[in-house]
């Protein structure tokens, strides 16, 4: 029998197997109704198994409604045929020699295709339209920008930190916790942005997110309608336009200048927007600043169209040169903002928190609907979390890190000007974990993208992160370097050069 070839893959045992395999031609109408199957112990001599594998496989089915046992023996029974019935691996199964026999009713005709996708689409139209995104493992990594240097992090002290809070945990802890997330960290985190960022928030207001993805999405849904317009940074993060376009959101891309997002009054009269989403202390992608001429314009507009501002700070605090500019929402007591932050930057990917500060008139009310959307989790790592905030080891952490990619921010930046002299131009490269550069050579960044990856480079194209005729102006690439060092960045900068030259002499 064919599907006999999945066992060593799946390490199914016979009798399992059989019963599949059987189950799934009846499924797909190979065996039809009024089947007689061959006697257990037929079958058990033609397959070379043992008749008690088949006599469990017949009684599952029994069991489960596909086949009636009667005097005559097992008969199968009227089951409802879907179209284009698959397997689990999602593709067509067809079983032939299980012992039926077509003259008493087995059925010849071949499972039908699949419908195709526009004549009944299996997702909708929102999911359909959010862009492909490879996984993050596949595919090279070196210059891969949003990662950090995992190689730099404390685990011991995150393994004693978890230990520790793993002794703490009591039975009572292992329900269903406040949806907000565990009272210990939201009191640290608001200590703490208070002090580093100068957010006015209580703990009250503060909602612990699996990451910023996760707040962003809960942005679309508690602050916003299907429909409404959310303006965002064009070139822009391309996370939150996934999270407001699965929303139904209406996306207004807003040009970005040296001085962040330049939205006119034009704008705002003509397409006033429920939500602004700004990245104002880093601008992802070209690492400029949103100046404080901008930031309190931007309040005092969206105060007045009653507008929501969500101000994403996710890697302001590893500025190199100087302190940050101060978060917009510390900027006044009814500053209409949400301030979305994340661990991923500052610790690791992996530990999936994040956290969402809301202002104070709504908390209730947020607090309320986070209720019914979200559950909490991972007690233990929140209260990892918290002890690593409030016994300093989180800003000490910061301390080094800063100092590291500092240096190897300078060290790609030499690399850069070593070997891509007149090729590239650094546009900014003040703090974060990434430089952002102007691709100079008559080439276009996703055709070099795509070349660099057979040499084992990972260039994010800046035009991909635009909207409309925005990506004809921004021509150059995104370049992490939390994880290289300088003489890493040496070699990568002269296998980057070799690639624009083949390029260009590839025209």
């Amino acid at each position: 029998m064919a599907a006999y070839a999945e066992r060593a893959v799946r390490k199914l045992t016979q009798q399992d197997l059989l019963y599949e395999s059987l189950r799934r031609a009846i499924l797909d109408g190979d065996i039809g109704c009024g089947t007689r199957l061959a006697s257990s112990r037929a079958l058990a001599e033609q397959l070379g198994i043992a008749r008690n594998s088949v006599l469990y496989a017949y009684e599952r089915l029994v069991e489960e409604g596909f086949v009636s046992a009667t005097r005559h023996g097992s008969v199968v029974n009227a089951v409802k045929l879907a179209t284009g019935a698959t397997g689990t691996n999602g593709t067509m199964h067809r079983i032939r020699t299980v012992g039926a026999d077509p003259a008493n009713g087995a059925s010849s005709r071949e499972p039908k295709p699949p419908p195709h996708e526009a004549e009944a689409p299996l997702l909708s139209r929102r999911a359909r339209a959010l862009p492909p995104r490879r996984p993050s493992h596949a595919g090279p990594t070196a210059l891969r920008p949003g990662t950090p240097a995992l190689d730099a992090f404390p685990l011991a002290q995150w393994r004693s930190a978890v230990e520790r809070a793993s002794r703490d945990v009591r039975a009572s802890d292992l329900g269903y916790g406040d949806s907000a997330g565990l009272p210990e960290l939201r009191q640290a985190i608001a200590q703490y942005v208070r002090v580093s960022r100068g957010v006015r928030c209580q703990p009250e207001q503060v909602f612990v997110t699996d990451g910023t993805q996760t707040s962003l999405d809960l942005c679309a849904r508690l602050f916003a309608d299907a429909g409404e317009r959310v303006w965002i940074e064009n070139p822009g993060y391309l996370g939150a336009r996934v999270a407001f376009a699965a929303a139904a959101l209406q996306l207004v891309p807003i040009a970005v200048d040296a001085a962040g997002m330049a939205a006119s009054a034009q704008d705002w009269q003509t397409q006033p927007p429920r939500l602004v989403y700004l990245t104002p202390s880093h601008q992802y992608p070209l690492g400029c600043v949103l100046s404080l001429e901008r930031r309190l314009a931007m309040l005092d507009a969206a105060r007045a169209c009653g507008a929501w501002i969500v101000e994403d700070d996710y890697d302001s605090e590893l500025r190199h040169d100087g302190p940050p500019l101060p978060s917009i929402q510390g900027l006044a007591d009814d500053a209409p903002v949400i301030y979305l932050g994340t661990f991923s930057k500052t610790l690791f990917p992996a530990l999936r928190l994040g956290f969402m500060i809301v202002p104070p008139g709504v908390a209730a009310q947020i607090a309320t609907a986070h209720r019914t959307l979200a559950r909490q989790g991972r007690v233990t790592e929140q209260l990892a979390l918290a002890d690593f905030i409030e016994s300093g080891r989180y800003a000490r952490h910061l301390r080094r890190m800063r100092k590291l990619y500092e240096e190897r921010r300078d060290g790609l930046v030499a690399a850069i000007g070593k070997h891509l002299q007149g090729i590239l131009t650094i546009s900014a490269d003040a703090g974060g974990m990434h430089l952002s550069v102007r691709l100079d050579a008559p080439l276009a960044d996703v055709d070099v993208s795509h070349a660099a990856r057979a040499h084992g480079l990972f260039l994010s194209p800046l035009s991909a992160f635009c909207m409309d005729a925005a990506a004809a102006h921004y021509n150059g690439f995104l370049l992490g370097y939390a994880e290289t060092s300088p003489a890493a960045a040496d070699t990568l900068m002269q296998t980057l050069a070799r690639v624009v030259h083949e390029c260009l002499r590839a025209q």
